[in-house]
């Protein structure tokens, strides 16, 4: 969308220009890197490792990927730092850190499932999500053709289409979604607790890659989601995209999505989703 037809930014220290500056960058290495990736996966995948769990994977493209995302912005953002998944953080000189998950959704890459995103986003004061705010993110699933992206007050786009969230009557009439845990008896005690939710709602997606689960929240095609575990670079730029769209994004209590919790609702249901959440034991 061209920097005419957006809202004003601020709300940071930076202004309009340099956020929307900050934007094309993330748009820009988003898009490369989910090209890079969407190559690999057509020439074949291998698992390099595992992590927290045997179903916890990485695979040789998440590292190439995260490489070349890191070198990238090196050479058009040095100084800044730098947080991803599979490598050692970089600190900052400039007060900004990029946030990056250079495959989400592993496991659906690793099997073929066209449900997984680069997600690239830029934060003031990280990498804790306690204290930093985004400024720009870009998510990008390269089969399914689709580009999300947002800036701090510039709102929520999709090929030039801003992206609002949707109106549910009722917390009964909302389709809901949510991830499981890598860790086999962490997901049994999720699934008991969604079987004391699901009642409560229209149904339940679990689709694989959280970042596409916020963004799907963006653009109405989920009225909210819930997910204990996620890291800083599964909800960066998701959440953001979810915000700026109009849904009500937070963690525990009044705090910021983090580790412990990461909610996005539409405003009509984000009070209704929450005591149904908690009445579960979520």
């Amino acid at each position: 969308m061209p920097d005419s037809e957006r809202p004003g930014l601020g709300e940071s220290g930076f202004d309009g220009r340099a956020v929307s500056a900050l934007l094309d960058v993330a748009r820009s290495v988003a898009t490369d890197a989910a090209a890079l990736a969407a190559r690999r996966r057509s020439e074949g995948v291998e698992v390099a490792a595992t992590k927290s769990s045997l179903v916890d994977v990485v695979t040789h493209t998440d590292r190439e990927v995260e490489e070349f995302i890191r070198a990238r912005l090196a050479r058009e953002r040095p100084g800044d730092g730098f947080f991803g998944e599979e490598g050692e953080p970089d600190d900052s000189r400039t007060g900004l850190t990029w946030v990056v998950d250079p495959i989400d959704g592993t496991v659906n890459f690793l099997y073929g499932i066209p449900q997984w995103a680069v997600s690239v986003a830029v934060v003031e004061h990280g990498p804790d999500p306690s204290s930093w705010r985004a400024l720009a993110a870009c998510v990008v699933n390269p089969l399914a053709g689709e580009t999300f992206e947002a800036s701090s007050g510039g709102g929520a786009w999709s090929s030039g289409r801003r992206l609002t969230v949707s109106t549910p009557a009722s917390l009964s009439q909302s389709l809901v979604g949510t991830g499981f845990s890598y860790d086999a008896d962490r997901r049994v005690e999720q699934a008991a607790v969604l079987g004391r939710f699901i009642g409560s709602v229209r149904d339940i997606r679990r689709m694989g890659a959280a970042s596409l689960d916020l963004c799907a929240v963006a653009d109405g095609r989920l009225d909210a989601y819930a997910e204990r575990g996620l890291k800083p670079w599964d909800h960066a730029a998701g959440a953001l995209v979810a915000a700026e769209a109009g849904a009500v994004v937070g963690g525990e209590g009044d705090a910021p999505a983090d580790e412990r919790l990461t909610v996005a609702a539409a405003p009509s249901i984000s009070d209704a989703f929450r005591d149904a959440l908690a009445d579960a034991g979520f």
